[in-house]
């Protein structure tokens, strides 16, 4: 019989690779119900299908009535995968500032380059700058402004007013000129109070390179939550741990970077306890890296791809390796796992294959998305049917995941589409997973002795805490 009286609490997390939903009990906080689909990058209503579908799911799989529900809270790594991904919007700044000295610093100051994500990848945020001194400032010049960006293709905008933290009227002219003309635009002095104006106007153009998508999804995602009865407002997750509802996020959505471990974190400090740890939240995609000081995590200004912002959050690192990163190759060795992953490419891991599939196996070195680099190794097999290998297939092949973890897989698979491989680069199966999950290490240890040290962790006596499902392929 259906418990008419419990109250629910909903989560909805937006992987790289998976999506999830789980509901738990209000009151005791234990676990009603769980569903997991794929992440449906592909679908025309992009990731907000999978939000969907995995929620629908949840509620009906465990039959729990939309009364039931009295919060929903939604995190996402979207932003983060955007970031590492370079799948972002070309951003074009408005720049306005008043005369003399103050305008000749400020012009400069408001000019900035390309984002730069990765330097070895080249993902970046493109920038186109136009500026405008703030007497010139008026409806036609701010028009002419936005023809010349988006004639460079500049898909949102950014009004970035010199002292614009202490009167938002410039920055206000600008939003409303682009709004009226249906272009996103976000105002440098929305997303922070904090004076510093290149890095404000920075913050503010990351922001805007994400707005787009993000903004879709979140109406996607309120739109679904409201038709299935739930009364409820969505929240979403910040970054810093937190939650804002999504009238906040539509406007700074960069505040969701790094809501994915966010949620993981606040997760772990209620259920595992810890009180000195590196904190490893491992997806399909990214894994994210922080620390638990004294039982509470490192807040920190966000970094991302190498560059300040004015966002505070979780002190995490972004790595674009994790359970699911596909391995690239040269002629003589791997030259790197990741950032994209099996998913992305629409392959499934080689150790989630049936072995009696793996018939004559051939190497393809491909380009998952148009502008990466054609290194990254798909597997075709007999069928025509395409795999890939990943972190996860190099740890089964070591025997070095337990039965009882999500990442464990069918090892004789991975060996099987490995080999191929392996004999390309003279070497064994076996050496062929030690270079992959050496290459791993490699960043993950950086990242690790670099939280130690700012946090002064003792090593011997922190703790290395995985989660996420591709967490037993990479903490070990």
């Amino acid at each position: 019989m259906k418990n008419t009286s419990r109250k629910v609490r909903m989560g909805i997390d937006v992987g790289g690779t998976h999506t999830k939903c789980v509901a738990m009990d209000n009151e005791t906080h234990e676990i009603i119900g769980k569903n997991e689909v794929k992440t449906t990058h592909d679908a025309p209503e992009g990731v907000a299908l999978g939000v969907i579908q995995s929620f629908e799911n949840c509620l009906r799989e465990n039959d729990i009535s939309p009364d039931d529900v009295v919060f929903v809270a939604h995190s996402t790594t979207q932003a983060t995968n955007a970031f590492i991904e370079g799948d972002v919007a070309p951003v074009g700044i408005i720049g306005c500032a008043g005369g003399g000295l103050e305008g000749f610093l400020a012009k400069r100051q408001l000019c900035l380059k390309d984002v730069i994500l990765d330097e070895k990848t080249g993902k970046k945020i493109p920038i186109c700058n136009e500026y405008i001194p703030k007497k010139k400032l008026c409806k036609n010049s701010i028009q002419e402004a936005i023809k010349d960006l988006a004639s460079q293709n500049s898909e949102v905008i950014v009004a970035s007013m010199a002292f614009g933290v202490d009167c938002q009227d410039e920055e206000r002219l600008i939003y409303d000129e682009a709004t009226g003309l249906g272009l996103p635009v976000t105002m440098g002095s929305d997303i922070t109070k904090l004076y510093g104006l290149t890095r404000r106007t920075r913050t503010a153009a990351i922001n805007a390179s994400i707005l787009p998508k993000m903004v879709a999804t979140a109406n996607a995602t309120e739109t679904s939550v409201k038709n299935a009865g739930v009364k409820v407002p969505l929240m979403i997750m910040r970054g810093d741990g937190g939650v804002m509802e999504i009238s906040e996020m539509r406007k700074r959505p960069i505040l969701t970077a790094l809501s994915g471990p966010a949620a993981s974190v606040m997760g772990s400090l209620m259920y595992l306890r810890a009180s000195n740890a590196i904190y490893f939240e491992v997806g399909g995609t990214t894994t994210n890296i922080g620390v638990i000081k004294n039982g509470r995590p490192g807040v920190d200004y966000a970094n991302i791809g190498g560059h300040d912002t004015y966002i505070n959050s979780l002190d995490v690192r972004i790595l674009g390796c994790a359970g699911g990163s596909m391995i690239r190759i040269n002629e003589k060795e791997v030259v790197d796992v990741g950032p994209r992953s099996a998913h992305i490419a629409g392959c499934d891991y080689a150790c989630f294959t049936d072995p009696d599939e793996i018939v004559d196996p051939k190497i393809e070195l491909v380009a998952p998305k148009k502008g990466d680099p054609d290194d990254y190794v798909v597997i075709r097999l007999k069928n025509g049917k395409g795999i890939t290998i990943t972190n996860t297939d190099a740890a089964n092949v070591l025997g070095l995941i337990d039965p009882k973890y999500f990442a464990y897989g069918n090892a004789e698979s991975a060996r099987r589409a490995m080999q191929p491989v392996a004999d390309r680069l003279n070497i064994t199966v076996e050496q062929l997973a030690e270079q992959i999950l050496e290459k791993d290490y490699e960043k993950v240890s950086l990242c690790i002795n670099a939280l130690a040290e700012k946090y002064h962790l003792d090593h011997d006596a922190m703790k290395l805490v995985g989660c996420g499902g591709g967490a037993a392929a990479l903490v070990l």
